[in-house]
C-alpha cells in the first residue's frame, strides 16, 4: 500500500460512524498495525457497527475524503497516527487513547514535558493575572503550556507562553480547520505559527457539547500535571482535573477567597486531594521526577524505532540518541555547548542568551533538563551553575 492509499484508509477509518478510537485501535491490533487490513476487516464486518457505518464503508463520501486530503496537503498540517514513532507515548495509557491526531504546527512539541493550565471561561481579572504568571514561570522553566484554547484562563495561559517565546499546545474540540470560540481566531493563528493545534476530530467538525470532555482527556493525558486556576462547581475544568487524577497525573489547584464563586471548584479539588499551590516553583519541583521518567521513556522508544531515515532525524531532533544519558541528550551538540558556556561560575540566563545566541525559552528548556539530570544547579536571581561532576 502506497502512502496515498494508506492515508485514504486512515481517513475512511477515522470517519466511520460508531467506531471510535478504541474500536479502531482494536482493529489495528488485530491487523498488526496495518490500516489497510484493518479497514478491510471493518468492511467485512460492517453490519456489526450499524447501518450508518455499513453505508459509509460500502461507499465512502469521496468529496469528503478529498476535502480531508486537501487540508492535509497544506503546509504544517499532519495526521499523526498511533503507529508512528513520534506519537506521544504519554497518551498510550489514558482511557480511550486517540488513534490519530490532526495537527497544525510543530508536532514535535507533543513530546515536550507539559503542564496543563485550565480554568474558568468567565475568569476574574486576578485569575487571568495568575494564569499569565504561572504560564510564564512554567514556560521559562522549560515546560510547554497545554490548554484547550477556551476563553478566560485557557486563552490567557496560551498567550502568556507565546509572549514568552515558549511552546504552547492547544487541544481543540472542533475540527482542526475551525476556531472556537471565534474571538480566538488571532490566537489560533499565533499558536499554529509558534506552537501546535491538536484535534482528534476531522476537518469540518463543529463544536458539540460531548466533544469537550473528549478533548479534556487529551489535555490531561498529554500533561505531566494539571493546574486549575478558578473554577466553579460545574466547571469543565473539574472534568480535566478528574481525568488527570484518574490517569495518575498530578493535579494542582490555586486557592482563592471563600467569597469568590470561582474558587469553589479549586477548593473542592484541594479537599479531594489536589495539591494546593501558591507558586510555580512548587509545581516544577513536584513534576521533576515525572519529567525525568518521560525523557527516559521517549529516549528508549525512539532509540528502539530508529530504523528509518525519518525516525533517525526525529531522534537527532529530540536528542534521544544516547542510552547512557538519562534524558537522552547524550553528546547532543547544543547541550555540550551550553555546558561549556556555563563553566563553573554562576551565570544568569541573560548572559547565556548573549553567549550562545539562543532564545531564553530554548535555553530554559535545556537548563531544566540539565538540572533534572544533576548536571547543573539553579541559584537565586535566575542564575545557573555547572556542577563539578558534569563532565
Amino acid at each position: 500500500m502506497d502512502d496515498r492509499d494508506e492515508l485514504r484508509a486512515w481517513l475512511i477509518a477515522l470517519r466511520t460512524p460508531g467506531l471510535g478510537p478504541g474500536g479502531l485501535r482494536e482493529r489495528l491490533d488485530a491487523a498488526d498495525g496495518d490500516i489497510g487490513k484493518a479497514v478491510a476487516q471493518l468492511q467485512r464486518h460492517a453490519a456489526a457497527l450499524g447501518e450508518p457505518a455499513q453505508a459509509w464503508l460500502a461507499q465512502p463520501d469521496e468529496a469528503l475524503l478529498a476535502t480531508d486530503q486537501a487540508w492535509l496537503a497544506e503546509p504544517s498540517h499532519r495526521l499523526l497516527r498511533c503507529t508512528e514513532a513520534d506519537f506521544p507515548p504519554q497518551l498510550e495509557n489514558i482511557p480511550q487513547p486517540p488513534a490519530a491526531l490532526f495537527v497544525v504546527g510543530d508536532a514535535s512539541l507533543l513530546l515536550y514535558p507539559q503542564v496543563a493550565i485550565v480554568g474558568a471561561r468567565s475568569a476574574s481579572a486576578s485569575g487571568l493575572v495568575h494564569a499569565r504568571a504561572f504560564a510564564r514561570a512554567l514556560a521559562q522553566a522549560g515546560f510547554a503550556i497545554t490548554s484547550g484554547m477556551a476563553d478566560g484562563i485557557d486563552g490567557a495561559a496560551h498567550a502568556a507562553a507565546l509572549d514568552a517565546s515558549a511552546a504552547t499546545l492547544a487541544v481543540i474540540a472542533t475540527g482542526p480547520d475551525r476556531v472556537y470560540p471565534r474571538k480566538h481566531h488571532a490566537l489560533a493563528q499565533r499558536i499554529a505559527a509558534h506552537g501546535v493545534l491538536i484535534s482528534e476530530f476531522p476537518p469540518g467538525t463543529a463544536a458539540r457539547a460531548d466533544h469537550f470532555p473528549r478533548r479534556n482527556r487529551i489535555i490531561a493525558g498529554l500533561s505531566l500535571g494539571t493546574l486549575v486556576i478558578e473554577a466553579g462547581l460545574r466547571s469543565g475544568s473539574l472534568i480535566t482535573a478528574r481525568l488527570a487524577a484518574e490517569q495518575g497525573r498530578e493535579v494542582f489547584a490555586l486557592p482563592g477567597s471563600i467569597h469568590n464563586p470561582l474558587a469553589r471548584g479549586c477548593h473542592r479539588l484541594i479537599r479531594d486531594g489536589a495539591r494546593l499551590v501558591e507558586s510555580a516553583a512548587e509545581i516544577i519541583e513536584t513534576l521533576a521526577p515525572a519529567a525525568r521518567m518521560l525523557g527516559r521513556e521517549l529516549a528508549a522508544r525512539l532509540q528502539t524505532e530508529a530504523g528509518d531515515e525519518a525516525t533517525r532525524e526525529l531522534v537527532a531532533k529530540s536528542g534521544a540518541g544516547s542510552s547512557r544519558d538519562r534524558f537522552g541528550y547524550g553528546e547532543y551538540t547544543e547541550y555540550c555547548g551550553l555546558l561549556s558556556e556555563l563553566g563553573y561560575d554562576a551565570v544568569t540566563l541573560d548572559e547565556l542568551v548573549q553567549r550562545t545566541g539562543q532564545s531564553a525559552a530554548a535555553l530554559s528548556s535545556m537548563l531544566l533538563m540539565l538540572e533534572l539530570d544533576a548536571r547543573i544547579e539553579s541559584l537565586p536571581g535566575n542564575r545557573y551553575q555547572r556542577l563539578p561532576d558534569a563532565d
